[in-house]
């Protein structure tokens, strides 16, 4: 029922028009991996869900504070009216592609090594989850770069043309969700370790 509910969540995913709600599914269908990996309640399976919510939390937090930065601009959470934003934002389009790439697992993220500690705990519980579990990670990838795409590239719509700056305290927020990520992965023992 919880590969299920990957399957489904993500599939919701790749219809959504706003930007706050498809965060949120997205959140829904990775905690789905973290549900099936603590029933299995194998070391491995534990060690993942650890992991991965731990990563996840970071990862979802930073798409929401993006998020946030952009509606504090535009005054608009629909993807189809705030397309082209690189163009006004370079600095805050790295970012999106940054954590988009974190959220879907790309490595050497330690989302990915989360990922990798379930879904080989899911296989070795039962083979045919390797379908299921690969599936909801190619729709992840897929509505990853949908929603960098529909945000980030494209023509700026012309009432956007005079936005206000990004501020330092966004970065700073930012780099304060993605720099333990980063260094998470260089030392993932402080977060792996404690079921194996």
């Amino acid at each position: 029922l919880a590969l299920w509910g990957i399957l489904m969540t993500s599939s919701i995913c790749l219809r959504q028009t706003d930007l706050k709600a498809l965060i949120a599914y997205s959140s829904v269908s990775h905690m789905g991996l973290v549900t099936a990996a603590i029933i299995v309640q194998t070391p491995w399976g534990l060690t993942g869900a650890m992991t991965l919510m731990i990563a996840h939390g970071l990862t979802s937090s930073a798409l929401f504070t993006l998020a946030n930065t952009n509606y504090e601009r535009t005054h608009t959470r629909t993807l189809l009216l705030v397309r082209g934003l690189q163009l006004a934002f370079p600095l805050m389009s790295t970012w999106w592609l940054l954590t988009n790439l974190t959220n879907m697992t790309m490595p050497p993220t330690i989302n990915l090594l989360g990922e990798l500690f379930i879904i080989s705990t899911l296989f070795n519980w039962s083979s045919p989850t390797i379908v299921i579990t690969g599936i909801g990670t190619l729709i992840t990838a897929t509505y990853s770069l949908y929603m960098f795409l529909m945000t980030q590239r494209g023509s700026i719509s012309t009432q956007f043309r005079l936005l206000p700056p990004t501020h330092t305290r966004e970065h700073l927020t930012l780099i304060l969700h993605l720099l333990p990520l980063g260094l998470l992965i260089m030392k993932p023992a402080l977060i792996s370790g404690l079921f194996t």
